[in-house]
């Protein structure tokens, strides 16, 4: 899957530098050597965490040490996303670019929301539902997510010191009061968490690409 998601980025000119936060004990893993072949851009480091933010934070660090300007945008993306495309990755740019905010990528929520009753989960009986939910003005965040890099750096520090709720880097942002670009993503941008995931994924990476 990263090999995937490395191609989008290394396929998109804006790109300079693609920085991959890996675990401590993988970074000697031979097949980092073998994607770091295909792009000098592409850097691993053994920044990885326990935690998503951790690792993003620790990654961050670390393009601030190589001297990466605190101004710089960067756009974080998750791996298990290797649905993305180059095309996608330039929409959110440009969108960026243009207003100069960061932002993310996003979908519109399509299905109907159902609010399930907590008392019957703890009891282990079967869920039911307490409640619809609208989705008007609802989004699936995706990733890429763009903001700049010191920036992005101190939120979710600070969030991490506040015990804070970050599921992303957009929640990081909201939390210093930021309002965070929803740029309209694509369905094959999906997130794969389960063996089937991955099987559909397989046929969309075989499909000709129409966004």
């Amino acid at each position: 899957m990263l090999a995937y998601a490395l191609d989008a980025f290394i396929q998109t000119p804006e790109i300079a530098s693609i920085w991959v936060g890996v675990s401590p004990g993988f970074i000697d893993n031979p097949i980092l050597g073998t994607l770091t072949s295909k792009a000098p851009a592409i850097r691993f480091t053994p920044s990885g965490g326990p935690t998503r933010q951790e690792t993003v934070l620790n990654t961050l660090a670390e393009m601030l040490k190589a001297g990466i300007p605190e101004s710089d945008w960067v756009l974080v993306h998750d791996a298990a996303r290797p649905g993305i495309t180059p095309q996608l990755i330039q929409k959110l740019i440009l969108a960026v670019n243009q207003t100069g905010e960061g932002g993310l990528l996003a979908m519109p929520l399509a299905d109907t929301l159902k609010m399930a009753d907590a008392n019957s989960a703890i009891a282990g009986n079967p869920s039911r539902s307490v409640k619809t939910i609208s989705r008007d003005h609802l989004w699936q965040a995706q990733t890429p997510q763009m903001f700049g890099l010191k920036q992005l750096h101190d939120a979710i520090e600070e969030g991490i010191r506040l015990e804070a709720d970050i599921t992303d880097e957009a929640s990081a942002m909201e939390l210093i009061g930021k309002n965070p670009l929803l740029i309209e993503g694509a369905t094959r941008n999906f997130k794969v968490t389960h063996p089937a995931d991955w099987d559909l994924m397989q046929t969309l990476l075989r499909t000709p690409i129409n966004l």
